[in-house]
């Protein structure tokens, strides 16, 4: 009996070490997808066999303060530019033009103007509530050293549990 509570212990250790590491939604960056006291898994494993993906949600350090964990939208992969204008965010890989069709910001308008390049191993993030949302465009690129893993499921509130995935673009 000893053993296996053990083995059941090492287990759950293991796997929230390793793979799969709670998060709860702080603030209202991420409205409309995700609403302050969310309780979400991240997924900590994936990011070990293939980089971010543009629109994946992730967790990360805070680069300004490590011991902040803030919860954001890749928008912009490395070596990309990323240009807003007129509402619109483009992104440009090897001058090639990439439209982001953000179907996700349920007709909400980014303000503003900015255009950044991305060095290698740099994210630009951003949270789906423009308005009010301190992300990249305030504190520059996320390194992805800083990236805890991707957002795969809502657990609560238990009617809106759901699994998430990249948008198409």
């Amino acid at each position: 009996m000893f053993e296996t509570v053990a083995l059941a212990v090492v287990a759950v250790v293991l796997v929230r070490a390793f793979v799969i590491q709670p998060f709860v939604v702080s603030g209202a960056s991420m409205e409309p997808t995700f609403y302050n006291g969310n309780y979400l898994l991240v997924d900590e494993l994936t990011y070990s066999f293939r980089d971010p993906q543009r629109g994946e949600v992730v967790v990360f350090r805070y680069p300004a303060d490590p011991k902040s964990f803030y919860i954001k939208r890749i928008i912009g992969l490395p070596g990309e530019r990323i240009v807003l204008e007129g509402g619109r965010i483009t992104a440009y890989q090897d001058e090639e033009k990439i439209d982001l069709n953000e179907l996700y910001l349920s007709g909400r308008f980014t303000q503003g103007s900015f255009e950044v390049t991305l060095e290698d191993d740099e994210y630009f993030v951003m949270g789906d509530n423009r308005n009010f949302s301190f992300d990249s465009r305030s504190w520059g690129p996320l390194p992805k050293d800083d990236i805890i893993g991707v957002v795969r499921i809502r657990l609560w509130p238990v009617n809106e549990v759901q699994a998430f995935s990249a948008p198409t673009y």
